[in-house]
């Protein structure tokens, strides 16, 4: 029993540099994940719920494991563990990334782009289209339980880093070309019928404006061009959630694969 008080400050302060080495890698989440990070939910809420899920996740992460002493061992703990969180983060935020830019060239091609607002979700400035697929992205994946999903990786993540675990910095550079190699990829995957469909359009518009000069084809073509992509839109939204939902699962696990390297 003595032993144990005795052992008692020893004790809590391996518990606070788990948490605080836990938070670290949280907060990767809540600094750059898509939801987590939305200026919509205030700044205080999301720094009880990172240290929420911190608290929850230390006891399991520092399990067996050996924590580092002395600053310098210290301090690059905590920096390796704001890479990993911001590596996970990123794997998932370049989903959301790859809407916004599939939205964005619908937006040029239609010509809305003239028109920029602030989407409330991710502070970047869309026009409307860009506006519509970032909230339906949003409820997608809110709804097929994508920060769930999330945060199941980020659990995961201390199976493949441990607390006392370094992955390779070229691992870290794998996860980011990764994921900047699969944004146009996937932004054209979402918004490829849209997009052939305005492109077709204006093809048959050019066909018009030749066979008939003195027809004001701008007047005709922007309200035909915009009926055009609000139909293709709303008829390609289901694809797009199934993909985004996809898309989201593949990103975490490709991310927990090349940490695993």
């Amino acid at each position: 029993m003595n032993d144990l008080v005795l052992r008692l400050p020893t004790l809590a302060g391996e518990e606070l540099l788990a948490f605080v080495l836990v938070a670290a890698r949280v907060g990767g989440l809540f600094a750059f994940a898509p939801v987590f990070s939305s200026t919509l939910i205030p700044l205080r809420v999301r720094v009880v719920a990172a240290g929420a899920l911190a608290l929850a996740i230390s006891p399991v992460a520092s399990r067996q494991v050996g924590l580092p002493a002395g600053a310098g061992a210290i301090a690059a703990a905590i920096a390796k563990e704001i890479l990993v969180g911001l590596a996970l983060a990123f794997a998932v935020g370049i989903v959301l990334a790859a809407v916004h830019a599939g939205a964005a060239l619908i937006d040029a091609v239609v010509g809305f782009s003239f028109a920029q607002i602030v989407d409330p979700f991710t502070s970047v400035q869309a026009a409307a289209f860009g506006q519509l697929y970032a909230m339906f992205a949003t409820v997608v994946l809110l709804l097929t339980g994508g920060d769930r999903m999330m945060i199941a990786g980020l659990a995961d993540s201390y199976r493949i880093v441990p607390l006392d675990g370094y992955p390779h910095l070229a691992t870290l550079g794998a996860i980011a070309t990764h994921g900047f190699a699969s944004v146009f990829l996937l932004a054209l995957e979402l918004t490829a019928p849209v997009v052939i469909a305005l492109i077709v359009t204006d093809a048959g518009l050019a066909l018009i404006a030749r066979a008939a000069p003195q027809m004001n084809v701008f007047v005709v073509g922007l309200p035909a061009k915009i009926a055009v992509a609000v139909a293709l839109s709303a008829a390609s939204l289901p694809f797009v959630a199934t993909r985004l939902e996809g898309g989201i699962e593949s990103s975490l696990l490709d991310a927990l694969r090349l940490l695993g390297r």
